[in-house]
C-alpha cells in the first residue's frame, strides 16, 4: 500500500520553494527554505505567518537586514571548539558570519517597540563580537597570507628578511653590472631558486662563478648558482623563514582557539541570522508575486479572491474566485479540456500549502485560507507502466491511498473523478467516493465531465457546482470559474461553429435522453440569467464608482473653495491690520506736527496748516473704516462694495492678484492702474483694498518751517468763535479742539463756544481735562438754558 506517498507532489510546492530559496543570501536560509513544509497545527501556522507579517512590516519600514552571503561555519567551529587549527580560508568564513551578525544587530537595534515583535526572539539570538571580528580582520591578509602586524614577532621577522634580502639583491645587483662577471651570464638578471637567490651561469664558465649549485636548466646550457658572497645570507634568510613559519603557526592556532571559545555563541547567532534570512526571502518572494498575507482560521472556510497560479507568469495568468467550507463542504467543478479546471484545483491546494509554510499568497485582499489537518491530492495522469496499470487503475489507486488517511478537516483535490472508465460506472463511482469523504469529515473539491454530478452537486445539500466559462463565439475557454452554474457540454455547439453539418447535429440530438435536454435547457438558462446578472452588476458597479470619482471631486472642489476662502478673510485681515498700524502711525505724526505747529502759531501760515493737517486726518480715518468693512466681507460671490469707487481708491480683482488704483469712474466701469498695465474693469468684480506695501505716502518739507507735512496744501479756515466736536471720537475731537483753541487765541476772540453733546459724557469730560490743563484758557463752564446746557462748554481765552 502506498501510505507514505507524498499526497501534495502534484500541486507543485517543491518549484515554489526553489524560487524561494534563489531569493534567499545565504547557503544555510537556502536549504531552509528548500527543507520547508506545510505545518498543519494551526498555533504553528499562526506563528509563522504572524512572523512573516513581522519581517513584512520591517522591510517597509526599515528595509531589509544586510545579510551578506556566508558559508555555514558550523563544522570549522565544532572543530575550533575541539582545539584544531583551522586553515586561514576557515578563520576568514568565521569572520564573514562575524559581520553578518554585526550588521544584524546593528539593524535590529533601530526597530521602534522591536521587543515586542514575534521575531524578536531570533534577533536576541545574535550576540556581536566586534573584538573577534577586528582581531579576525587585523591577522588575515588573504586565504593564503597572515598580515605583517598579526603578532609584533611576526613584523620583526618579516622585517628582518626584507632587509636581508635587499642586502642579498644588492650585492647580486653589482655582480650583474660589474664586465667580469657579465661574460659568464647566461642573462644579466637575479632569480629564485629554492627560496634562494641565484644567478644564471653559462654550463662552460660555471667554474668560473664559486658558489652553490641549486638548479639547472633543462638544457643543461645554464647553471643557477649561488655566489658564495650571499650564501651566508641566504642561510640567515632560511632561519627567519623557519621562525616566520613557526610564528604563523602558532598565531593561526591562537586565532583558531579564539574562534572556539566563541563558537556555541556564533553558531547560535548564525542560525538565527539564515532563519531572519529566510523570513525577508518570504517577504521578496511575496513583493516579486504581489502577495498577500491572508486571514488564518480553523473552521474549513477558505475564501480566494483573485487568485492566481504562482508558476504561471502573472501577464498570462488569469485571476479567479475560488471557495469551499463556507456553505458547502464539496465543489463539483466542470467544464471542457483545458478550461482551466485543474489548474483552478491546484491553485487552491498550492496555496493552502503556501500559507501553511508561512508565505504569503497571490491573491487579493479579503482572501481567507483555513488551516487543514491535510492536504491529499489526485492530479494528472498517474498511469504506472511498471504495475501495468491503465489511467483509472492508477487514480483508483491514488485514491484508495487518500481514502486511507482522509479524515476530519482535511482538503481533498480529486482531478477528473472517475474517468477513464465506463461514463455510468465512472459517474457512479466518482458519487460513491465524495460521499464516502464526506463522512468521514473531509472538505472535497472534484473535477469531472460527468452530467451525473452536475445533477447530483443540483440535488445534494452542502455541495455547490462551478464551472469554467467558455467563449463559444470564439471557440476558446476563458478560464474564469463561475461559482453556482454548472458546466454545459458545449459538445453540440461547438461542432456547429466548426462546421459539422447541420442535419448530423439534429440527428445526434434524437440520440440524446430527453432528461438530458431538459438539464442542458436549465443550465442554458441559468447561464443566461448569470450573464445576464453579470452585466447588471458590472453597469451598477461602473455607475458607483461614476458617483464615487463625482462625489470625490466634488468633495475636493468644497475643500479648496473653503481653503480659498480662509485664505482670503486671512489676507483681508492682514491687510486692515496693516492699514490699522498705517493710520495710527499718520495720527502720531500728525500729533507731532500740531505740536510743532503750536510752537509756530505766531506764524500766518499756521491757520492753513492747521487745516492741512486735519484733512488728512480725516482721509485716513475714512480710508480706515472703507477697508474694514472690506475686510470683514468675505470675498466671494456675497461680497458688496461698502460704497462706489471713486478715483484714488485702491482695489483688487476678487480672484486675488495685484492692487492697484483707481484712474477713473465711468458708471459702472473704472479704469484701474495696476503697475504699467491700465484695464478698464467692471466694479462688481472689484473689492476695495490698501495700498500696496511698497506704496509710501509722499513728503514734503515746508521751508523754513522746520515741520515736515503730508499731502497737498490746502486753504486757511476763518477763525471761528464756535467749534463742532459732536460725532467725533476723542482723539480727533481732541485736536479740533486744540486747533479751534490756537486760531481763537490767533484772531483775538475772548470766547469759544464747544458743542460736544450730551450723550454718555465721555467727551464732555475730555474737553473739560483738556481745558483745564490747556494754557491758552483762563476759566470754562458748562452751558446754560438756551446756550445747549448740558451739551456745551463755554470757554473764556486768557
Amino acid at each position: 500500500m502506498t501510505q507514505h506517498k507524498n499526497y501534495t507532489a502534484p500541486l507543485e510546492l517543491p518549484q515554489v520553494l526553489e524560487q524561494l530559496a534563489g531569493l534567499c543570501r545565504c547557503a544555510g536560509s537556502r536549504a531552509l527554505a528548500l527543507a520547508l513544509t506545510p505545518q498543519y497545527n494551526p498555533r504553528d501556522v499562526q506563528l509563522s505567518q504572524s512572523q512573516t507579517a513581522a519581517a513584512y512590516q520591517m522591510g517597509v519600514r526599515y528595509g531589509n537586514p544586510g545579510m551578506t552571503s556566508v558559508s555555514d561555519p558550523t563544522a570549522s567551529l565544532k572543530r575550533a571548539a575541539m582545539g584544531s587549527s583551522l586553515s586561514l580560508r576557515e578563520l576568514l568564513e568565521v569572520r564573514s558570519v562575524l559581520q553578518a551578525l554585526g550588521h544584524m544587530n546593528a539593524y535590529f537595534k533601530q526597530i521602534e517597540n522591536g521587543a515586542d515583535s514575534p521575531i524578536a526572539y531570533l534577533f536576541e539570538q545574535i550576540t556581536p563580537d566586534k573584538r573577534a571580528e577586528d582581531r579576525l580582520s587585523m591577522a588575515i591578509l588573504s586565504e593564503d597570507e597572515l598580515d605583517d602586524n598579526a603578532s609584533p614577532t611576526l613584523y620583526n621577522i618579516r622585517t628582518k628578511i626584507r632587509q636581508q634580502s635587499l642586502g642579498i639583491r644588492s650585492k647580486l645587483d653589482s655582480m650583474i653590472k660589474s664586465t667580469t662577471f657579465q661574460k659568464y651570464l647566461q642573462e644579466p638578471i637575479v632569480t629564485l631558486r629554492d627560496n634562494r637567490f641565484v644567478l644564471p651561469v653559462k654550463a662552460e664558465h660555471r667554474n668560473e662563478v664559486p658558489g652553490l649549485v641549486h638548479d639547472t636548466s633543462a638544457s643543461g646550457a645554464t647553471f643557477f648558482i649561488e655566489p658564495m658572497a650571499v650564501v651566508e645570507a641566504g642561510n640567515a634568510i632560511r632561519v627567519l623563514m623557519s621562525e616566520e613559519e613557526e610564528e604563523e603557526r602558532r598565531i593561526i592556532a591562537e586565532l583558531s582557539a579564539m574562534v572556539g571559545e566563541r563558537a556555541d555563541m556564533i553558531l547560535a547567532g548564525y542560525r538565527a541570522a539564515v532563519e531572519i534570512d529566510l523570513l525577508f526571502a518570504k517577504v521578496r518572494l511575496g513583493e516579486r508575486m504581489n502577495a498577500m498575507l491572508p486571514h488564518l482560521s480553523q473552521d474549513g472556510h477558505t475564501r480566494l479572491i483573485r487568485a492566481r497560479h504562482p508558476l504561471i507568469p502573472r501577464e498570462t495568468a488569469v485571476p479567479i474566485d475560488i471557495e469551499i467550507g463556507g456553505d458547502y463542504d464539496t465543489l463539483v467543478i466542470t467544464g471542457p479540456n483545458t478550461g482551466g479546471k485543474t489548474v483552478a484545483i491546484k491553485t487552491l491546494g498550492l496555496l493552502c500549502l503556501m500559507a501553511q509554510c508561512g508565505l504569503m499568497i497571490p491573491a487579493a485582499d479579503g482572501s481567507r485560507v483555513s488551516v487543514y489537518h491535510e492536504v491529499l491530492a489526485d492530479i494528472g495522469d498517474e498511469q504506472s507502466i511498471e504495475q501495468s496499470l491503465s489511467t483509472f487503475s492508477g487514480h483508483m489507486h491514488n485514491i484508495l491511498g487518500i481514502l486511507e488517511r482522509a479524515g476530519q478537516h482535511c482538503l481533498v483535490l480529486l482531478d477528473e473523478l472517475g474517468a477513464g472508465t465506463d461514463p455510468v460506472e465512472g459517474a457512479a463511482l466518482a458519487i460513491a467516493i465524495i460521499e464516502r469523504l464526506r463522512r468521514q469529515g473531509a472538505y472535497v473539491v472534484a473535477t469531472t465531465h460527468y452530467a451525473e454530478l452536475k445533477i447530483y452537486a443540483l440535488e445534494t445539500q452542502g455541495i455547490e457546482n462551478a464551472s469554467c466559462e467558455f467563449d463559444i463565439e470564439n471557440l476558446r475557454p476563458t478560464y474564469r470559474l463561475i461559482t453556482g452554474v454548472p458546466g454545459r457540454s458545449n459538445a453540440f455547439l461547438i461542432s456547429e461553429k466548426l462546421g459539422l453539418p447541420a442535419d448530423i447535429i439534429e440527428r445526434a440530438k434524437t440520440y440524446v435522453p430527453s432528461e438530458s435536454h431538459r438539464f442542458e435547457r436549465v443550465v442554458e438558462e441559468l447561464e443566461a440569467t448569470r450573464q445576464a446578472l453579470e452585466q447588471e452588476r458590472a453597469e451598477a458597479q461602473s455607475a458607483r464608482r461614476r458617483i464615487e470619482q463625482i462625489e470625490k471631486l466634488t468633495r475636493s472642489q468644497q475643500s479648496q473653495i473653503e481653503r480659498d476662502k480662509q485664505k482670503e478673510r486671512e489676507r483681508a485681515k492682514a491687510e486692515s491690520a496693516k492699514l490699522v498700524k498705517d493710520i495710527q502711525q499718520q495720527a502720531a505724526d500728525l500729533m507731532a506736527e500740531l505740536e510743532a505747529l503750536k510752537k509756530q502759531r505766531d506764524s500766518e501760515q499756521f491757520g492753513s496748516l492747521y487745516a492741512e493737517a486735519r484733512g488728512r486726518l480725516r482721509k485716513g480715518l475714512g480710508r480706515l473704516e472703507e477697508m474694514v468693512a472690506a475686510a470683514d466681507m468675505p470675498a466671494g460671490e456675497d461680497y458688496v462694495l461698502p460704497r462706489p469707487l471713486k478715483k484714488g481708491d485702491y482695489v483688487r480683482l476678487r480672484s486675488g492678484g495685484q492692487t492697484g488704483q483707481v484712474t477713473a469712474v465711468e458708471g459702472d466701469h473704472v479704469r484701474v492702474q495696476m503697475g504699467s498695465v491700465t484695464m478698464n474693469l467692471s466694479s462688481s468684480a472689484l473689492m476695495l483694498s490698501g495700498p500696496p506695501e511698497k506704496e509710501q505716502p509722499k513728503t514734503r518739507k515746508r521751508a523754513g518751517k522746520g515741520v515736515t507735512f503730508t499731502g497737498t496744501s490746502k486753504a486757511n479756515r476763518d477763525a471761528s468763535q464756535e467749534v463742532m466736536l459732536r460725532g467725533m471720537d476723542t482723539t480727533e475731537a481732541m485736536m479740533e479742539l486744540d486747533a479751534a483753541i490756537d486760531n481763537a487765541v490767533m484772531a483775538g476772540v475772548e470766547t469759544l463756544r464747544i458743542i460736544h453733546g450730551k450723550g454718555s459724557g465721555i467727551l464732555r469730560k475730555a474737553v473739560a481735562e483738556r481745558l483745564r490743563r490747556h494754557p491758552s484758557i483762563r476759566e470754562f463752564r458748562l452751558g446754560v438754558y438756551g446756550e445747549g446746557e448740558h451739551g456745551v462748554t463755554i470757554a473764556t481765552l486768557k
